[in-house]
Protein backbone atom coordinates (compact mmCIF):
# COMPACT_ATOMS: atom_id res chain seq x y z
CA UNK A 1 0.00 0.00 0.00
CA UNK A 2 3.01 2.13 0.15
CA UNK A 3 2.19 5.56 -2.55
CA UNK A 4 3.25 8.90 -2.76
CA UNK A 5 1.41 11.05 -0.15
CA UNK A 6 -1.49 13.22 -1.27
CA UNK A 7 -0.10 16.40 -0.57
CA UNK A 8 3.45 15.68 -2.61
CA UNK A 9 1.06 14.05 -5.73
CA UNK A 10 -0.79 17.63 -5.27
CA UNK A 11 2.29 19.70 -5.38
CA UNK A 12 3.75 18.06 -7.96
CA UNK A 13 0.99 18.07 -10.56
CA UNK A 14 -1.51 20.66 -10.37
CA UNK A 15 -5.13 19.42 -11.18
CA UNK A 16 -5.97 19.69 -14.85
CA UNK A 17 -8.77 22.54 -14.43
CA UNK A 18 -6.91 24.10 -11.35
CA UNK A 19 -5.51 27.83 -11.26
CA UNK A 20 -2.36 26.85 -12.16
CA UNK A 21 -3.48 25.26 -15.92
CA UNK A 22 -4.24 28.63 -17.14
CA UNK A 23 -7.13 29.00 -19.21
CA UNK A 24 -10.40 27.06 -18.11
CA UNK A 25 -11.39 23.84 -20.28
CA UNK A 26 -15.09 23.66 -21.25
CA UNK A 27 -16.13 20.49 -19.27
CA UNK A 28 -18.94 17.85 -18.07
CA UNK A 29 -18.83 15.65 -15.72
CA UNK A 30 -21.46 13.37 -13.38
CA UNK A 31 -22.35 14.30 -9.62
CA UNK A 32 -22.85 10.75 -8.09
CA UNK A 33 -22.46 10.01 -4.03
CA UNK A 34 -19.43 7.65 -3.13
CA UNK A 35 -22.19 5.38 -1.36
CA UNK A 36 -23.88 5.03 -4.72
CA UNK A 37 -21.18 3.15 -6.04
CA UNK A 38 -21.21 -0.75 -6.29
CA UNK A 39 -18.80 -3.31 -7.88
CA UNK A 40 -18.48 -7.09 -7.10
CA UNK A 41 -16.05 -6.81 -4.77
CA UNK A 42 -17.76 -3.92 -2.52
CA UNK A 43 -19.55 -4.63 0.96
CA UNK A 44 -22.74 -3.27 0.53
CA UNK A 45 -21.65 0.44 -0.34
CA UNK A 46 -19.80 2.21 -2.30
CA UNK A 47 -15.85 2.16 -2.17
CA UNK A 48 -12.62 4.51 -2.85
CA UNK A 49 -11.59 0.60 -5.00
CA UNK A 50 -15.01 1.87 -7.13
CA UNK A 51 -13.70 4.48 -8.37
CA UNK A 52 -11.65 3.79 -11.25
CA UNK A 53 -14.10 1.29 -12.50
CA UNK A 54 -17.22 4.01 -12.48
CA UNK A 55 -14.71 6.68 -13.84
CA UNK A 56 -13.76 4.72 -16.93
CA UNK A 57 -17.18 3.85 -17.31
CA UNK A 58 -18.40 7.29 -17.54
CA UNK A 59 -15.34 8.43 -19.49
CA UNK A 60 -16.53 6.27 -22.45
CA UNK A 61 -19.88 8.80 -22.19
CA UNK A 62 -17.80 11.63 -22.39
CA UNK A 63 -17.61 12.52 -18.93
CA UNK A 64 -14.16 14.01 -17.28
CA UNK A 65 -15.06 14.64 -14.15
CA UNK A 66 -16.43 12.90 -11.36
CA UNK A 67 -18.55 14.89 -8.16
CA UNK A 68 -18.72 13.37 -5.47
CA UNK A 69 -20.43 14.11 -1.93
CA UNK A 70 -18.91 14.85 1.41
CA UNK A 71 -16.64 11.71 2.58
CA UNK A 72 -16.22 13.08 6.47
CA UNK A 73 -16.94 10.05 8.65
CA UNK A 74 -20.80 10.20 9.69
CA UNK A 75 -21.74 9.58 13.42
CA UNK A 76 -23.45 6.43 14.24
CA UNK A 77 -27.47 7.02 13.49
CA UNK A 78 -26.64 9.10 10.85
CA UNK A 79 -26.59 9.09 7.31
CA UNK A 80 -26.59 12.56 6.09
CA UNK A 81 -22.67 12.97 4.63
CA UNK A 82 -23.62 16.57 5.88
CA UNK A 83 -23.29 15.30 9.39
CA UNK A 84 -19.72 14.35 9.89
CA UNK A 85 -17.64 14.21 12.70
CA UNK A 86 -14.68 16.24 11.63
CA UNK A 87 -14.50 18.34 8.63
CA UNK A 88 -10.98 16.50 8.09
CA UNK A 89 -10.65 12.06 7.14
CA UNK A 90 -12.62 9.93 5.52
CA UNK A 91 -15.57 7.83 6.58
CA UNK A 92 -14.04 4.02 7.34
CA UNK A 93 -17.04 2.85 5.73
CA UNK A 94 -15.59 3.95 2.56
CA UNK A 95 -12.26 1.43 2.50
CA UNK A 96 -12.46 -1.11 0.24
CA UNK A 97 -11.64 -3.82 2.46
CA UNK A 98 -10.95 -6.28 -0.51
CA UNK A 99 -7.91 -4.46 -0.82
CA UNK A 100 -6.26 -4.44 2.71
CA UNK A 101 -3.27 -6.28 3.47
CA UNK A 102 -4.00 -7.44 6.77
CA UNK A 103 -7.30 -9.25 5.32
CA UNK A 104 -6.66 -11.53 3.10
CA UNK A 105 -9.82 -13.47 1.83
CA UNK A 106 -8.86 -16.49 3.02
CA UNK A 107 -9.01 -15.29 6.70
CA UNK A 108 -12.39 -13.41 6.08
CA UNK A 109 -14.49 -16.27 7.92
CA UNK A 110 -12.23 -15.58 10.91
CA UNK A 111 -12.29 -11.68 10.71
CA UNK A 112 -16.48 -11.76 10.65
CA UNK A 113 -17.23 -14.67 12.14
CA UNK A 114 -20.99 -14.81 13.07
CA UNK A 115 -21.72 -11.65 10.85
CA UNK A 116 -20.38 -13.48 7.57
CA UNK A 117 -23.92 -13.53 6.56
CA UNK A 118 -24.44 -10.01 7.94
CA UNK A 119 -21.85 -8.89 4.79
CA UNK A 120 -23.97 -11.39 2.33
CA UNK A 121 -27.26 -9.34 3.10
CA UNK A 122 -25.38 -5.96 3.07
CA UNK A 123 -24.12 -6.37 -0.22
CA UNK A 124 -27.38 -7.86 -1.54
CA UNK A 125 -29.39 -4.86 -0.21
CA UNK A 126 -31.12 -2.63 -2.94
CA UNK A 127 -29.99 0.40 -1.30
CA UNK A 128 -27.38 0.98 1.33
CA UNK A 129 -28.07 -0.65 5.36
CA UNK A 130 -25.76 1.77 7.11
CA UNK A 131 -26.06 -0.38 9.65
CA UNK A 132 -25.16 -3.72 8.38
CA UNK A 133 -22.37 -1.93 6.68
CA UNK A 134 -20.73 -0.27 9.86
CA UNK A 135 -21.43 -3.67 11.52
CA UNK A 136 -19.66 -5.79 9.46
CA UNK A 137 -16.82 -3.14 8.33
CA UNK A 138 -15.78 -2.28 11.70
CA UNK A 139 -15.81 -5.56 12.27
CA UNK A 140 -13.17 -6.63 9.63
CA UNK A 141 -11.20 -3.18 10.45
CA UNK A 142 -10.49 -4.29 14.02
CA UNK A 143 -9.57 -7.79 12.84
CA UNK A 144 -7.22 -6.06 10.61
CA UNK A 145 -5.64 -4.02 13.07
CA UNK A 146 -5.10 -6.25 15.55
CA UNK A 147 -3.22 -8.24 12.94
CA UNK A 148 -1.07 -4.78 11.71
CA UNK A 149 -0.49 -3.97 15.24
CA UNK A 150 0.73 -7.48 15.98
CA UNK A 151 3.30 -8.03 12.88
CA UNK A 152 4.01 -4.52 11.92
CA UNK A 153 3.86 -2.40 14.99
CA UNK A 154 5.14 -4.36 16.87
CA UNK A 155 8.33 -5.26 15.57
CA UNK A 156 8.31 -1.55 13.80
CA UNK A 157 8.37 -3.07 10.31
CA UNK A 158 8.80 -0.54 7.07
CA UNK A 159 5.03 -0.90 7.07
CA UNK A 160 4.55 0.33 10.36
CA UNK A 161 7.09 2.86 9.33
CA UNK A 162 4.84 3.81 6.46
CA UNK A 163 2.25 4.57 8.84
CA UNK A 164 3.98 6.75 10.89
CA UNK A 165 4.96 8.81 7.82
CA UNK A 166 1.51 9.30 7.89
CA UNK A 167 0.66 10.38 11.18
CA UNK A 168 3.92 12.94 11.03
CA UNK A 169 2.40 14.63 7.33
CA UNK A 170 -1.28 14.89 8.89
CA UNK A 171 -0.14 16.15 12.03
CA UNK A 172 -2.42 19.33 11.89
CA UNK A 173 -5.84 17.86 12.17
CA UNK A 174 -4.96 13.71 12.54
CA UNK A 175 -4.06 13.65 16.20
CA UNK A 176 -7.42 15.68 17.27
CA UNK A 177 -9.24 13.28 15.43
CA UNK A 178 -7.79 10.19 16.24
CA UNK A 179 -8.05 11.31 20.25
CA UNK A 180 -12.01 12.42 20.09
CA UNK A 181 -12.83 9.09 18.33
CA UNK A 182 -10.97 7.14 21.14
CA UNK A 183 -11.96 9.12 23.68
CA UNK A 184 -15.88 8.91 22.59
CA UNK A 185 -15.15 4.86 22.55
CA UNK A 186 -14.23 4.85 25.73
CA UNK A 187 -17.10 7.19 27.07
CA UNK A 188 -19.65 5.27 25.67
CA UNK A 189 -20.66 7.43 22.60
CA UNK A 190 -22.02 10.13 24.62
CA UNK A 191 -21.26 13.82 23.54
CA UNK A 192 -17.83 15.85 24.39
CA UNK A 193 -19.79 18.00 26.26
CA UNK A 194 -21.31 15.02 28.77
CA UNK A 195 -16.95 14.15 29.36
CA UNK A 196 -15.18 14.61 32.46
CA UNK A 197 -14.48 18.11 33.01
CA UNK A 198 -10.81 18.06 32.66
CA UNK A 199 -11.16 16.20 29.29
CA UNK A 200 -14.03 18.34 28.19
CA UNK A 201 -11.74 21.05 28.83
CA UNK A 202 -8.69 20.07 27.45
CA UNK A 203 -6.29 20.29 30.27
CA UNK A 204 -3.09 18.82 29.22
CA UNK A 205 -2.43 16.16 31.90
CA UNK A 206 -5.76 14.80 32.31
CA UNK A 207 -5.57 14.60 28.28
CA UNK A 208 -1.73 13.20 28.28
CA UNK A 209 -3.04 10.96 31.22
CA UNK A 210 -6.09 9.52 29.16
CA UNK A 211 -3.69 9.57 25.66
CA UNK A 212 -1.41 6.82 27.24
CA UNK A 213 -4.58 4.90 29.05
CA UNK A 214 -6.14 4.99 25.23
CA UNK A 215 -2.94 4.29 23.04
CA UNK A 216 -4.04 1.43 21.39
CA UNK A 217 -7.30 3.11 20.38
CA UNK A 218 -5.75 6.21 18.94
CA UNK A 219 -3.28 3.43 16.67
CA UNK A 220 -6.21 2.15 15.38
CA UNK A 221 -8.35 4.91 14.32
CA UNK A 222 -4.49 6.22 12.67
CA UNK A 223 -4.58 3.26 10.94
CA UNK A 224 -7.88 3.41 9.70
CA UNK A 225 -7.08 7.31 8.23
CA UNK A 226 -4.11 5.52 6.97
CA UNK A 227 -5.72 2.99 5.11
CA UNK A 228 -8.33 5.34 3.22
CA UNK A 229 -6.12 7.90 2.19
CA UNK A 230 -3.23 5.50 1.00
CA UNK A 231 -6.50 3.70 -1.10
CA UNK A 232 -7.92 7.49 -1.95
CA UNK A 233 -4.35 8.12 -3.24
CA UNK A 234 -3.82 5.06 -5.72
CA UNK A 235 -7.97 5.90 -7.06
CA UNK A 236 -6.77 9.23 -7.84
CA UNK A 237 -3.87 8.53 -9.05
CA UNK A 238 -5.87 6.19 -11.84
CA UNK A 239 -8.30 8.63 -12.39
CA UNK A 240 -5.83 11.40 -13.27
CA UNK A 241 -4.08 8.57 -15.82
CA UNK A 242 -7.68 8.58 -17.56
CA UNK A 243 -7.64 12.18 -17.45
CA UNK A 244 -10.37 12.41 -15.03
CA UNK A 245 -10.58 15.05 -12.21
CA UNK A 246 -12.64 14.30 -8.60
CA UNK A 247 -14.37 17.20 -7.62
CA UNK A 248 -15.54 17.15 -3.74
CA UNK A 249 -17.93 19.44 -1.56
CA UNK A 250 -17.13 21.18 1.45
CA UNK A 251 -20.00 21.43 3.81
CA UNK A 252 -20.87 24.63 5.40
CA UNK A 253 -20.68 23.28 8.84
CA UNK A 254 -19.56 20.31 11.43
CA UNK A 255 -21.71 18.69 13.44
CA UNK A 256 -21.31 20.18 17.35
CA UNK A 257 -20.24 16.94 18.53
CA UNK A 258 -17.34 16.31 16.40
CA UNK A 259 -13.73 16.50 16.88
CA UNK A 260 -13.23 20.51 15.14
CA UNK A 261 -15.73 21.92 17.72
CA UNK A 262 -14.30 19.81 20.44
CA UNK A 263 -10.64 20.72 19.86
CA UNK A 264 -11.41 24.67 18.64
CA UNK A 265 -13.49 25.71 20.93
CA UNK A 266 -13.06 28.89 20.96
CA UNK A 267 -13.86 29.67 16.97
CA UNK A 268 -17.09 28.06 17.38
CA UNK A 269 -20.52 29.74 19.21
CA UNK A 270 -22.01 27.30 21.64
CA UNK A 271 -24.82 29.73 23.13
CA UNK A 272 -26.15 29.19 19.42
CA UNK A 273 -27.49 27.63 16.17
CA UNK A 274 -26.93 27.93 12.69
CA UNK A 275 -29.82 27.97 10.99
CA UNK A 276 -32.28 29.88 7.95
CA UNK A 277 -34.23 33.08 8.80
CA UNK A 278 -38.27 32.99 8.04
CA UNK A 279 -39.68 32.74 4.87
CA UNK A 280 -43.25 32.58 2.87
CA UNK A 281 -42.37 28.82 2.92
CA UNK A 282 -41.59 28.47 6.71
CA UNK A 283 -42.57 31.34 8.86
CA UNK A 284 -40.63 30.30 11.93
CA UNK A 285 -37.19 29.69 10.66
CA UNK A 286 -35.14 27.02 10.31
CA UNK A 287 -33.02 25.64 12.96
CA UNK A 288 -30.52 23.01 12.04
CA UNK A 289 -28.73 22.22 15.62
CA UNK A 290 -25.15 22.74 14.06
CA UNK A 291 -22.90 25.93 16.12
CA UNK A 292 -21.65 28.99 14.16
CA UNK A 293 -18.45 29.95 13.60
CA UNK A 294 -17.29 32.32 15.94
CA UNK A 295 -16.03 35.17 13.11
CA UNK A 296 -14.91 37.38 15.87
CA UNK A 297 -12.58 35.41 17.24
CA UNK A 298 -11.77 33.36 13.74
CA UNK A 299 -10.60 37.03 12.39
CA UNK A 300 -8.20 37.31 14.84
CA UNK A 301 -6.15 34.48 13.35
CA UNK A 302 -6.70 34.97 9.65
CA UNK A 303 -9.65 32.00 9.53
CA UNK A 304 -6.68 29.68 10.34
CA UNK A 305 -8.66 26.69 10.61
CA UNK A 306 -10.47 27.34 7.63
CA UNK A 307 -7.45 27.42 5.61
CA UNK A 308 -6.09 24.51 6.93
CA UNK A 309 -9.23 22.75 6.13
CA UNK A 310 -9.44 23.77 2.40
CA UNK A 311 -5.81 22.81 1.97
CA UNK A 312 -6.96 19.63 3.35
CA UNK A 313 -9.58 19.34 1.60
CA UNK A 314 -7.52 20.64 -1.77
CA UNK A 315 -4.97 17.98 -1.17
CA UNK A 316 -8.03 15.41 -1.46
CA UNK A 317 -9.25 16.71 -4.95
CA UNK A 318 -9.28 18.78 -8.22
CA UNK A 319 -11.81 21.24 -7.30
CA UNK A 320 -14.23 20.95 -4.60
CA UNK A 321 -17.75 22.87 -4.02
CA UNK A 322 -18.62 24.93 -0.72
CA UNK A 323 -22.07 24.08 0.28
CA UNK A 324 -23.90 27.52 1.50
CA UNK A 325 -21.61 30.28 0.37
CA UNK A 326 -23.92 32.48 1.70
CA UNK A 327 -23.63 31.15 5.09
CA UNK A 328 -19.83 32.23 5.00
CA UNK A 329 -21.03 35.68 3.86
CA UNK A 330 -23.34 36.25 6.59
CA UNK A 331 -24.66 33.39 9.21
CA UNK A 332 -27.92 32.80 10.17
CA UNK A 333 -28.42 32.17 13.97
CA UNK A 334 -30.83 31.34 16.57
CA UNK A 335 -30.25 31.11 20.30
CA UNK A 336 -29.39 27.94 21.96
CA UNK A 337 -32.95 27.16 24.15
CA UNK A 338 -32.44 27.76 27.68
CA UNK A 339 -29.88 30.81 26.76
CA UNK A 340 -29.76 34.33 28.27
CA UNK A 341 -28.15 37.26 27.16
CA UNK A 342 -25.49 38.40 29.56
CA UNK A 343 -27.65 41.33 30.45
CA UNK A 344 -30.21 39.32 30.86
CA UNK A 345 -32.35 40.64 27.44
CA UNK A 346 -33.53 37.34 25.81
CA UNK A 347 -30.93 36.37 22.60
CA UNK A 348 -32.96 36.97 19.22
CA UNK A 349 -32.42 35.44 15.82
CA UNK A 350 -29.84 37.77 13.48
CA UNK A 351 -27.42 37.39 10.92
CA UNK A 352 -23.88 37.51 12.13
CA UNK A 353 -22.20 39.87 10.77
CA UNK A 354 -25.54 42.00 11.10
CA UNK A 355 -25.01 44.51 8.56
CA UNK A 356 -24.62 43.99 4.57
CA UNK A 357 -21.41 46.63 4.70
CA UNK A 358 -19.97 43.79 7.12
CA UNK A 359 -21.18 41.36 5.59
CA UNK A 360 -19.64 41.94 2.15
CA UNK A 361 -16.24 42.82 3.58
CA UNK A 362 -16.39 39.32 5.94
CA UNK A 363 -17.21 37.38 3.23
CA UNK A 364 -14.93 39.02 1.11
CA UNK A 365 -11.78 37.72 3.87
CA UNK A 366 -13.31 34.55 4.88
CA UNK A 367 -13.78 33.58 0.86
CA UNK A 368 -10.04 34.90 0.07
CA UNK A 369 -8.65 32.75 3.12
CA UNK A 370 -10.70 29.67 1.52
CA UNK A 371 -9.05 30.46 -1.75
CA UNK A 372 -5.65 30.90 -0.03
CA UNK A 373 -5.61 27.19 1.46
CA UNK A 374 -7.06 25.68 -1.47
CA UNK A 375 -4.43 27.14 -3.92
CA UNK A 376 -1.71 25.99 -1.80
CA UNK A 377 -2.35 22.53 -3.95
CA UNK A 378 -3.60 23.81 -7.07
CA UNK A 379 -7.15 23.01 -6.15
CA UNK A 380 -10.04 25.43 -7.86
CA UNK A 381 -12.96 26.38 -5.57
CA UNK A 382 -16.96 26.40 -6.77
CA UNK A 383 -19.58 27.86 -4.75
CA UNK A 384 -22.61 26.81 -4.02
CA UNK A 385 -24.90 30.19 -3.95
CA UNK A 386 -28.11 28.88 -4.53
CA UNK A 387 -31.58 29.45 -2.14
CA UNK A 388 -32.02 33.33 -1.15
CA UNK A 389 -28.38 35.19 -1.94
CA UNK A 390 -27.95 38.84 -2.01
CA UNK A 391 -27.07 40.13 -5.56
CA UNK A 392 -23.69 41.58 -3.69
CA UNK A 393 -22.83 37.80 -2.56
CA UNK A 394 -22.41 37.06 -6.69
CA UNK A 395 -20.95 40.52 -7.23
CA UNK A 396 -18.32 39.25 -4.83
CA UNK A 397 -17.84 35.26 -6.23
CA UNK A 398 -17.49 37.66 -10.08
CA UNK A 399 -14.33 39.31 -8.49
CA UNK A 400 -12.90 37.34 -7.15
CA UNK A 401 -13.49 34.54 -9.87
CA UNK A 402 -15.35 31.70 -8.49
CA UNK A 403 -18.12 29.98 -10.59
CA UNK A 404 -21.49 29.88 -8.81
CA UNK A 405 -24.44 27.42 -9.91
CA UNK A 406 -26.72 27.96 -12.89
CA UNK A 407 -29.80 25.30 -11.92
CA UNK A 408 -31.95 25.20 -14.76
CA UNK A 409 -34.88 24.36 -13.21
CA UNK A 410 -34.58 27.58 -11.12
CA UNK A 411 -32.98 29.79 -13.60
CA UNK A 412 -36.07 31.22 -14.78
CA UNK A 413 -38.85 33.96 -13.87
CA UNK A 414 -42.75 32.78 -13.46
CA UNK A 415 -42.56 30.31 -16.42
CA UNK A 416 -39.73 32.51 -18.76
CA UNK A 417 -36.53 29.99 -18.59
CA UNK A 418 -33.20 31.83 -18.84
CA UNK A 419 -31.39 30.80 -21.93
CA UNK A 420 -28.15 28.44 -20.88
CA UNK A 421 -26.52 30.00 -23.90
CA UNK A 422 -26.39 33.11 -21.96
CA UNK A 423 -25.41 32.00 -18.58
CA UNK A 424 -21.74 33.31 -17.26
CA UNK A 425 -18.88 31.17 -18.41
CA UNK A 426 -17.34 31.57 -14.79
CA UNK A 427 -20.64 29.44 -13.23
CA UNK A 428 -21.30 25.42 -12.89
CA UNK A 429 -24.72 24.85 -14.83
CA UNK A 430 -26.76 21.43 -14.55
CA UNK A 431 -30.40 20.33 -14.25
CA UNK A 432 -30.64 20.11 -10.27
CA UNK A 433 -28.62 18.94 -7.43
CA UNK A 434 -28.54 16.04 -4.77
CA UNK A 435 -31.20 17.27 -3.34
CA UNK A 436 -33.51 17.48 -6.23
CA UNK A 437 -35.60 15.27 -8.54
CA UNK A 438 -34.07 13.99 -11.71
CA UNK A 439 -34.58 15.67 -15.05
CA UNK A 440 -36.92 12.73 -16.14
CA UNK A 441 -39.33 13.30 -12.68
CA UNK A 442 -38.96 17.05 -12.91
CA UNK A 443 -39.74 17.26 -16.89
CA UNK A 444 -42.77 14.84 -16.50
CA UNK A 445 -43.93 16.93 -13.32
CA UNK A 446 -44.32 20.32 -15.00
CA UNK A 447 -47.49 22.10 -16.22
CA UNK A 448 -48.30 22.66 -19.75
CA UNK A 449 -47.29 26.08 -19.39
CA UNK A 450 -44.40 25.62 -17.59
CA UNK A 451 -42.66 22.82 -19.99
CA UNK A 452 -44.24 25.69 -22.64
CA UNK A 453 -42.10 27.90 -21.05
CA UNK A 454 -38.91 25.57 -21.16
CA UNK A 455 -39.79 24.63 -25.24
CA UNK A 456 -39.60 28.46 -25.94
CA UNK A 457 -36.14 28.25 -25.30
CA UNK A 458 -33.98 28.88 -28.62
CA UNK A 459 -32.34 25.33 -28.75
CA UNK A 460 -35.55 23.57 -28.33
CA UNK A 461 -38.22 25.20 -30.11
CA UNK A 462 -37.12 23.83 -33.22
CA UNK A 463 -38.08 20.48 -31.40
CA UNK A 464 -41.15 21.32 -29.98
CA UNK A 465 -43.19 18.65 -31.98
CA UNK A 466 -41.47 16.06 -30.81
CA UNK A 467 -40.85 16.78 -27.03
CA UNK A 468 -44.79 15.66 -25.50
CA UNK A 469 -45.49 15.41 -21.38
CA UNK A 470 -43.78 11.55 -21.55
CA UNK A 471 -40.00 11.69 -21.20
CA UNK A 472 -38.80 9.68 -24.35
CA UNK A 473 -35.25 9.52 -25.58
CA UNK A 474 -35.98 12.31 -27.72
CA UNK A 475 -36.66 14.66 -24.84
CA UNK A 476 -33.55 13.10 -23.23
CA UNK A 477 -31.27 14.33 -26.02
CA UNK A 478 -32.84 17.46 -26.42
CA UNK A 479 -32.46 18.74 -22.68
CA UNK A 480 -28.65 16.78 -22.46
CA UNK A 481 -28.30 19.33 -25.45
CA UNK A 482 -30.23 22.32 -24.11
CA UNK A 483 -27.47 22.13 -20.69
CA UNK A 484 -24.42 20.93 -22.48
CA UNK A 485 -24.61 23.89 -24.83
CA UNK A 486 -24.77 26.19 -21.95
CA UNK A 487 -21.68 28.90 -21.93
CA UNK A 488 -21.04 27.37 -18.34
CA UNK A 489 -17.61 26.31 -18.19
CA UNK A 490 -18.55 23.03 -16.11
CA UNK A 491 -21.75 21.27 -16.65
CA UNK A 492 -22.87 18.78 -14.05
CA UNK A 493 -24.90 15.79 -14.58
CA UNK A 494 -26.54 13.73 -11.33
CA UNK A 495 -26.14 10.23 -12.61
CA UNK A 496 -29.55 9.79 -12.79
CA UNK A 497 -30.08 12.37 -15.93
CA UNK A 498 -26.82 10.63 -17.33
CA UNK A 499 -28.97 7.45 -17.10
CA UNK A 500 -32.54 8.80 -17.47
CA UNK A 501 -33.80 7.02 -14.29
CA UNK A 502 -36.25 8.54 -12.00
CA UNK A 503 -34.01 7.76 -8.63
CA UNK A 504 -33.23 10.36 -6.18
CA UNK A 505 -30.60 10.81 -3.55
CA UNK A 506 -32.51 12.98 -0.78
CA UNK A 507 -35.78 14.65 -0.18
CA UNK A 508 -34.79 17.71 2.29
CA UNK A 509 -37.06 18.10 5.22
CA UNK A 510 -37.70 14.41 5.47
CA UNK A 511 -36.26 11.75 7.51
CA UNK A 512 -35.96 8.12 6.77
CA UNK A 513 -34.27 5.23 4.55
CA UNK A 514 -35.17 6.91 1.37
CA UNK A 515 -32.42 9.26 1.56
CA UNK A 516 -28.80 8.94 1.04
CA UNK A 517 -29.22 4.91 0.21
CA UNK A 518 -29.19 5.32 -3.46
CA UNK A 519 -27.59 2.34 -4.99
CA UNK A 520 -26.30 1.31 -8.46
CA UNK A 521 -28.31 -1.70 -9.07
CA UNK A 522 -25.56 -3.37 -10.65
CA UNK A 523 -21.68 -2.84 -11.63
CA UNK A 524 -20.91 -0.77 -14.45
CA UNK A 525 -19.89 -4.12 -16.49
CA UNK A 526 -23.23 -5.17 -16.16
CA UNK A 527 -25.47 -2.35 -16.61
CA UNK A 528 -23.01 -1.79 -19.75
CA UNK A 529 -24.45 -4.78 -21.49
CA UNK A 530 -28.14 -3.25 -20.92
CA UNK A 531 -29.49 -1.95 -23.88
CA UNK A 532 -30.96 1.11 -22.44
CA UNK A 533 -28.44 1.97 -20.65
CA UNK A 534 -25.77 1.68 -23.38
CA UNK A 535 -28.35 3.70 -25.43
CA UNK A 536 -28.68 6.47 -22.59
CA UNK A 537 -24.68 6.59 -22.07
CA UNK A 538 -24.43 6.87 -26.18
CA UNK A 539 -26.82 9.88 -26.12
CA UNK A 540 -25.02 11.62 -23.06
CA UNK A 541 -21.22 10.94 -25.49
CA UNK A 542 -23.09 12.29 -28.63
CA UNK A 543 -24.60 15.77 -26.56
CA UNK A 544 -20.98 16.06 -25.39
CA UNK A 545 -19.39 16.01 -28.30
CA UNK A 546 -21.64 18.06 -30.23
CA UNK A 547 -21.27 20.82 -27.41
CA UNK A 548 -17.46 20.49 -27.76
CA UNK A 549 -17.08 19.81 -23.99
CA UNK A 550 -13.69 17.27 -23.45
Amino acid sequence: MSSPSAENQSQSTPSPSGPASGARRRTAGVTVPLFSLRSDRSWGIGEIGDLPEFAAWMRTAGLRLVQLLPLGEVSGGETSPYMALSAFGIDPMFISLSAVPELPEERLGEALGDDLGALDRARSSARVDYDLVRRVKRRALRFAFDVFEREHHAKQTPRAAELAEFVKRQSDWLPDYAQFRAFKDAFEGVAWWDWPEAIRERRPEALESLRRERARDILYYEYVQWLAHAQWEAARADLRGKGVEIMGDLPFMVARDSADVWAHQGEFRHDMTVGAPPDQFDTEGQRWGLPPYFWARMRENDFAWLRRRCRYTGLLYDRFRIDHLVGFYRTYIFPEQGQTAPEGERPRATFDPAEEPEQREHGDRVVRAMLAGAAETGAQLVAEDLGAVPGWVRESLSELEVPGYKVLIWEKDDVVFRDPAEYPALSVACFGTHDTDSVVVWWESRDDRERAGVLDLPQLAPRRQELGPQFTKETHRALLDLILGSKSELVLLLLQDVLATRDRINVPGTVGPQNWSLRLPAPPSALDRDPEVRAALDRVRESVEASGRG
